[in-house]
C-alpha cells in the first residue's frame, strides 16, 4: 500500500520524502508486518489540540496523535498520525536536538503506536523510547 504526506492548516513538507518512506517501510518490515496506507498530516497546534478535545477529551497540547485503521487482516497496519509542526520545533529545542531528529522521532512514534506499542505507564514509555532510538539508528540521513 502507502506511506503519505499530506498537511493541514500549514505548508509543511518532509525533507527526504523517499528515504523517510523506505525507513519507515522497513520499521514495519522489521515488525513482522505490513503497511497499509499510512498518511502523515502534519499541522499547527490549534489544528491538533481540536482533534485531540473532540476525539479524545484532552485540552492539552500535544506533538502527535495516531489514529489506527483496523485493515482486518492483523498483520497489516495502518493509519493516520497527525503530527504538529509547531511542538516539533518548541521539542527540539527543549531536547536539544534538531527540528529533523524531533521530526522523525515523532514519526516513528506515531508508527509504532500502530504497531502496538503503548506509552501509557513508566515502563511502557521506556520501551517506546527504546523502540524508537534502535528505529532511529536505522533512518541513514
Amino acid at each position: 500500500m502507502a506511506i503519505r504526506f499530506f498537511s493541514e492548516d500549514i505548508d509543511f513538507k518532509p525533507k527526504n520524502k523517499q528515504l523517510l518512506i523506505k525507513w519507515l517501510n522497513g520499521v514495519i518490515t522489521n515488525s513482522g508486518k505490513k503497511a497499509g496506507t499510512i498518511n502523515y498530516i502534519f499541522c499547527p497546534d490549534a489544528y491538533l489540540s481540536d482533534l485531540n478535545i473532540k476525539y479524545l477529551g484532552h485540552n492539552t497540547l500535544t506533538d502527535i496523535i495516531t489514529f489506527p485503521v483496523d485493515t482486518n487482516n492483523p498483520l497489516k497496519v495502518a493509519g493516520d498520525i497527525y503530527i504538529s509542526i509547531e511542538r516539533v520545533a518548541e521539542n527540539a529545542i527543549v531536547f536539544n536536538t534538531t527540528s529533523d531528529n524531533e521530526l522523525h522521532r515523532v514519526m516513528v512514534h506515531g508508527l509504532l503506536h500502530l504497531l502496538g506499542h503503548n506509552d501509557k505507564t513508566n515502563a511502557e514509555r521506556e520501551q517506546m523510547r527504546q523502540a524508537e532510538d534502535t528505529c532511529l539508528a536505522l533512518l541513514d540521513i
